[in-house]
């Protein structure tokens, strides 16, 4: 009897093995599904006009002093339908928006504290989420990317000058037209009133006349 009680367990931890082993062609589907999901930027409906390696600051007026914005690529994208050209900067790890404004007539470039690398502007930035007006420092790792990114910037802010000011005659003179061509209509239906009331008058004297012929022409009969 003792030897049929230690010789069980072989037995069994045998025929589990047995089972381990045995294939029962079942097939484990996963729990969870990874669908792959494209990933938008807000950048596909604009070219790329200029994209350079920086770093950004901007002027804390509580602080009075510069605060690093992040370091990533900043870029000019003109819009492909509406033409407008505006500044965007992400940092480099974090992708998070430090910079978003468009490049205006008001923009104007200086260099920044005597430092060829860097350039400071004002403008009215939407990265936040909210638009308000904020003082940018950039700094670039070459005199002549700066350069760069200070004459396209400039370039765009003088091109989009001269289109509102063209844009702004354009107006001017289409008001002037529309104001000269009612002054036109208004004439032109005062002078067919005048003639309308003459024709009037002239039919209503022919009437008198000859309703006075008729009379006279009873009287005599």
């Amino acid at each position: 009897m003792a030897s049929t009680d230690v010789d069980r367990p072989e037995e069994e931890e045998a025929a589990a093995d047995a089972g381990e082993e045995e294939d029962t062609g079942a097939h484990v589907s996963p729990i969870v599904r990874l669908e792959e999901v494209a990933v938008t930027t807000g950048e596909e409906d604009e070219d790329s006009l200029l994209d350079l390696k920086a770093k950004l600051y901007r002027f804390d007026k509580e602080g009075n002093q510069w605060k690093e914005r992040g370091s990533g690529n900043v870029k000019l994208l003109k819009h492909k339908e509406t033409g407008k050209v505006r500044l965007v900067m992400r940092q480099a790890k974090t992708l998070k928006i430090c910079a978003n404004h468009l490049v205006v007539p008001s923009i104007k470039m200086q260099e920044h504290a005597g430092n060829d690398k860097s350039c400071v502007w004002h403008a009215m930035d939407f990265s936040d989420g909210e638009l308000k007006e904020e003082m940018f420092a950039i700094r670039f790792g070459s005199v002549e990317n700066c350069k760069k990114f200070r004459e396209m910037v400039e370039e765009i802010a003088e091109s989009v000058d001269k289109i509102e000011e063209q844009e702004s005659k354009d107006v001017s003179s289409a008001a002037s037209l529309i104001e000269k061509l009612t002054v036109s209509a208004n004439k032109t239906e005062g002078n067919t009133t005048k003639e309308a009331a003459h024709a009037e008058d002239e039919k209503k004297e022919v009437h008198e006349e000859k309703q006075a012929n008729t009379e006279e022409s009873y009287s005599a009969s």
